[in-house]
C-alpha cells in the first residue's frame, strides 16, 4: 500500500502523531476485537444530497436487534440513488423497514437520510481482514432499482 507514497514527500502520508489515515472506519466490539466497519468517504447521493452512510450505520449498530449493517445505494431513475440497508439481526430478533423507521425517528435522524429498503441477510460479505465488501452488496442492490 505504501509504494504509492515512496519518494513522494509532497504527499501527506502521516498525521502529526505519526498515524497513517487509511480512510477506514473501525470499532472495538464487546470482546475487544477491532472490526472494520466502513470508509470515511462512504456516502450515497440521493437527489443531489450527500447521505452520510456511516452515521446511519453507526446508529443502526446501536439497535438491540442489529448485529451487523451495511448501507449502499440502489439505483433510482429520479433521485440517482436510494438507500438499501443490509442487516444481520441478533439471534432470535427481528428487524424490518418499519422498525428501522421508528428507531431512526426516535434518534432524530433526518428523514431524507433514511434508507428506503431493508434486506435481512445471514451475513455481510467480508474480506479476509474483516472489511465489508460493499461492492458485492451494491451488485445485489442494483436488482432493486427503482424506475428506469
Amino acid at each position: 500500500m505504501f509504494t504509492g507514497y515512496y519518494k513522494k514527500p509532497e504527499l501527506e502520508t502521516f498525521d502529526a502523531k505519526g498515524w497513517f489515515d487509511s480512510g477506514d472506519l473501525a470499532y472495538m466490539d464487546d470482546e475487544g476485537y477491532i472490526r472494520i466497519s466502513g470508509r470515511v468517504k462512504d456516502v450515497l447521493i440521493r437527489g443531489g444530497e450527500n447521505v452520510p452512510v456511516v452515521e446511519i450505520e453507526n446508529l443502526l449498530y446501536k439497535h438491540p436487534a442489529v448485529a451487523g449493517v451495511a448501507i449502499v445505494g440502489m439505483p433510482d431513475a429520479r433521485l440517482g440513488e436510494r438507500g438499501c440497508a443490509f442487516i444481520v439481526t441478533q439471534p432470535d430478533k427481528s428487524f424490518d423497514l418499519a422498525a428501522m423507521q421508528t428507531y431512526l425517528a426516535e434518534c432524530k435522524m433526518t428523514k431524507q437520510f433514511w434508507p428506503e429498503r431493508v434486506e435481512i441477510v445471514a451475513e455481510l460479505p467480508r474480506t479476509a481482514s474483516g472489511k465489508i465488501q460493499k461492492f458485492k452488496l451494491k451488485d445485489i442492490a442494483k436488482t432493486f432499482a427503482v424506475g428506469g
